[in-house]
């Protein structure tokens, strides 16, 4: 193998409240889809402040992890792009906290939604990534992991991305 494989790290915030999951709903390249509040870790962040930061650009809420859902890898195919991708995403759930006076949702979010779980369930062939399910399941199982378990260097905070 001439190229190494680098897997997309990726952070989810599994935010419910009340029974419903909140979502967003996104342009992609496979048109619109939903997603939990989610994205790609950043160069000098841990995963707990990529899970926070993603979740407030996508939502406008502050968000705060308070415990790992879950570890998970899995492969998505576009076929409008071509493109096989191998994703390591992880799932927080935590504390939602209030909204940010003037935050604006990020580009190619068209709203946030609060679905119930079988809403989700039934809405499988909208969802941008196929882990929206099995988290949302991994977190009404309730598994809950410390943040503890992903340890991130100080080596790491001190890159300037």
């Amino acid at each position: 193998m001439t190229t190494r494989w680098t897997p997309h790290v990726t952070l989810a915030a599994i935010i419910e409240r009340g029974g419903r999951f909140l979502l967003v709903e996104e342009e992609t390249s496979d048109g619109l889809r939903l997603n939990n509040a989610a994205g790609h870790l950043d160069p000098g962040e841990s995963p707990e402040q990529g899970c926070s930061r993603e979740a407030l650009e996508e939502t406008t809420y502050r968000f705060t992890p308070t415990a790992l859902v879950g570890v998970y890898l899995t492969r998505s195919h576009s076929n409008s792009r071509g493109e096989d991708i191998t994703y390591l995403r992880l799932a927080y759930c935590g504390e939602l906290g209030e909204a940010v006076p003037g935050a604006r949702l990020d580009a190619g979010i068209v709203r946030t939604v609060w679905m119930t779980p079988e809403e989700v369930r039934d809405s499988a062939d909208r969802h941008r990534s196929p882990l929206i399910v099995r988290c949302m399941e991994d977190y009404l199982a309730g598994r809950r992991y410390p943040l503890d378990m992903v340890y991130t260097s100080p080596e790491v905070l001190a890159i300037q991305g």
